[in-house]
């Protein structure tokens, strides 16, 4: 059986001291148990963040910008030649299509890509302030950063920090989620073949709980926290963090609206909505969880939404007929499922998606629903639902459409769909998002910044603003009259 362990200052071990605790690995399409994962603690963090401290203070590493160039570039080069075993793991692991398993994993060669171009390109700036007085403005590694992530796309959201992190010169912990633990270890072994990279400047400690995660936030030797996930555990983050001032990044919920005028291309906005809200079985914080409908529209719109959503084939990643995958776990199919269960009870739902039977039974399987709401204070648009669940509401104007868009506390992305250039850039401009689509919904790249406002966190990922986190600012003065 497939065990994933830790990796600390060079080499993969099961325990930092005594016998290695051993939780299962489930496949959420089946139930069956396909692999474990040494749950760490304390002792392996302390470790961890021991080595990493040493790698960057005793090691070139923080001062060899090519050498860490052509290392990610390398590391790219490899993920891609390694990318279909690692995507069978990760439909395992996961549970979503081999297709977004892929795509996933090409997006994170490319981030690696465009990473190691910036990693030769980490400029300062210099200015005489007044005659012979200078002032040099140095860029420098932040330090020790650690890596914090969740389950749902671990290719890619580990690469998205851990690219910048090591272009800056960073060295690294990485707290992996244990659901897919084998995936992350599977991309590290992608890079850690590579002999120039030193010994402790890349570490990771798998865990169950939380413990490894507190004491990261809680160290005053851990310089940088770079995490994603929910709002809940982001304000956890922040305050046990909170006594060592440590820099955060924190990408965190998103209850993200796409707003359909009447002069859209419905067949299109259709389409869009359906792959933007269901794609990882509606598990991504920058997926569809709200469509706000013009007035005029509405009934067609939520009649032709709701037959496309019922057409969805739902199935195991690995068949290639499947259209959606399951959720990450039975606990989580379960819990979406009473949320439309609640809201049925209340009439509100449209089109009500079941657990299959059969064999899709014995997995996290759940078909997509559509639930109709208007009162803004409803659970149902206020909080995150992670799961193939859309919520449809009608708005009159355009006043009422960014209005209606901007009630919540999540401002992380969001889409418009018409036919009207001016109007959708000047809706854009009055939503409260950190990202905003026209007339598309989750296109994200390597060379163009994303991050939230409000709960959805703060910081920024990928482009020449997603090294900021990781790099810090030194002034030296110095004179030649």
């Amino acid at each position: 059986m497939t065990i994933a362990k830790h990796y600390i200052d060079g080499h993969w071990l099961e325990a930092a001291e005594g016998k290695a605790v051993l939780e299962d690995n489930i496949n959420p399409a089946t139930s069956e148990v396909v692999g474990q994962y040494c749950a760490g603690g304390k002792a392996e963090a302390a470790l961890a963040i021991a080595a990493a401290r040493r790698a960057f203070g005793q090691t070139s590493w923080s001062r060899d910008a090519r050498t860490r160039a052509e290392i990610l570039w390398a590391f790219a080069v490899e993920l891609d030649r390694c990318k279909d075993e690692i995507a069978d793991w990760l439909v395992t692991l996961n549970g979503k299509l081999r297709r977004e398993a892929i795509g996933e994993i090409m997006a994170g060669v490319s981030e690696l890509k465009y990473y190691a171009g910036l990693a030769r390109n980490l400029f300062g700036r210099i200015l005489e302030v007044e005659p012979g007085c200078h002032a040099s403005l140095d860029r420098e590694p932040a330090g020790v950063a650690a890596i914090i992530l969740p389950w749902n796309a671990p290719v890619t959201l580990l690469v998205r920090s851990l690219a910048p992190a090591l272009a800056a010169g960073c060295s690294v912990v990485i707290k992996p989620a244990c659901q897919t633990a084998l995936v992350n270890n599977l991309v590290l072994e992608c890079l850690l073949g590579d002999k120039r990279l030193p010994a402790g400047v890349v570490n990771s400690v798998v865990e169950s709980g939380a413990q490894v995660s507190q004491y990261l936030c809680e160290s005053p030797d851990v310089d940088v926290i770079s995490f994603t996930g929910s709002s809940r555990v982001g304000k956890l983050i922040a305050q046990a963090s909170s006594s060592t001032l440590k820099r955060l990044s924190l990408e965190l919920g998103g209850k993200v609206p796409a707003v359909i005028f009447e002069d859209c291309d419905i067949d299109k906005a259709v389409a869009g909505v359906v792959a933007g809200s269901m794609v990882m079985a509606g598990q991504q914080c920058t997926g569809i969880e709200r469509v706000l409908v013009a007035d005029s529209i509405y009934d067609e719109f939520s009649t032709r939404l709701a037959r496309a959503l019922g057409r969805l084939k739902v199935g195991p990643g690995t068949d290639p007929d499947s259209q959606m995958g399951s959720l990450i776990n039975m606990a989580s199919r379960d819990r979406v499922a009473a949320i439309v269960d609640g809201a049925s009870k209340q009439g509100k739902v449209i089109h009500r998606g079941s657990i299959p039977g059969g064999d899709l039974a014995r997995g996290a399987f759940l078909e997509p629903s559509l639930i109709a709401e208007q009162d803004l204070s409803s659970p149902l648009i206020q909080e995150e639902i992670f799961g193939p669940v859309l919520i449809i509401e009608r708005f009159c104007s355009e006043e009422e459409a960014i209005s209606r868009s901007n009630a919540t506390r999540y401002s992380l992305a969001a889409s418009v769909w018409t036919s009207d250039a001016i109007k959708a850039r000047r809706v854009a401009s009055r939503l409260r998002f950190g990202t905003v689509w026209m007339n598309a919904h989750n296109r994200l790249f390597a060379e163009v910044e994303t991050g939230g406002y409000g709960d959805s966190g703060y910081g920024k990922l990928h482009g020449v603003e997603g090294l900021n986190d990781f790099m810090q600012t030194k002034h030296f003065y110095f004179e030649t009259r």
